[in-house]
């Protein structure tokens, strides 16, 4: 059984091969950043893991804190500005690009496989891959390592959006994670997008272009 050592941590004993699960929280809200997580199971990971839509906000948060202590996992951030660069689905590869080459970086390791939740994988599409992959439609409720990292990412979302909402109170992401819901969307249309709005995104373009 492969270890690896995790700063004070004990050496964590890996479940099986060098397979790394990734996803993403955050391609449909009308503010704030898309966010990929990566996740190599330890042999001690948590049961019940699912995909993080699924779980209660409880649950995840029990989830999360059990990951961080027996798996290998990493999260990246990729901002508004990038987003509205790059389109939503470019920012979203970049993402997962991202987390996977800092996983690996942490662990020391070259991942014999990447299971990634979807039908696409960045293989090809984004600079910087350079790792075996493997898309699952539907991999977040069928891969437990996949799970792990779709729980990390949300959680690692949901804290931005509320850290944001303490800056920008009107639009309800505490709440809503800033998708377009009704309270967003009225909100929106009284005092205008933020910095954090997503311009390149129907809604917001739409409020902009109107002035």
């Amino acid at each position: 059984m492969t270890s690896f050592p995790l700063g004070t941590q004990p050496a964590l004993e890996l479940a099986g091969p060098l397979v790394i699960g990734v996803d993403e929280a955050g391609r449909g809200p009308l503010a704030g950043p898309v966010v990929a997580g990566a996740v190599l199971l330890g042999k001690g990971a948590p049961q019940g893991l699912d995909d993080s839509k699924k779980l209660t906000e409880k649950r995840r948060a029990a989830l999360e804190a059990q990951i961080r202590e027996t798996c290998l996992w990493a999260v990246a951030v990729v901002d508004v500005e990038e987003i509205d660069r790059l389109n939503i689905f470019g920012a979203t590869m970049l993402a997962m690009t991202r987390a996977t080459a800092a996983l690996c970086a942490k662990a020391g390791i070259s991942p014999q496989m990447v299971l990634i939740d979807g039908n696409k994988t960045p293989e090809g599409r984004c600079e910087g891959w350079c790792w075996p992959a493997r898309a699952i439609v539907g991999g977040d409720a069928s891969e437990p390592a996949i799970s792990a990292a779709s729980i990390m990412a949300k959680q690692h979302r949901d804290a931005i959006m509320r850290q944001l909402a303490q800056v920008h109170p009107h639009y309800g992401w505490e709440r809503n994670a800033g998708y377009g819901t009704a309270v967003h969307m009225a909100a929106l249309r009284e005092h205008g997008p933020t910095p954090h709005h997503r311009r390149s995104f129907a809604p917001v373009a739409k409020l902009l272009a109107q002035g």
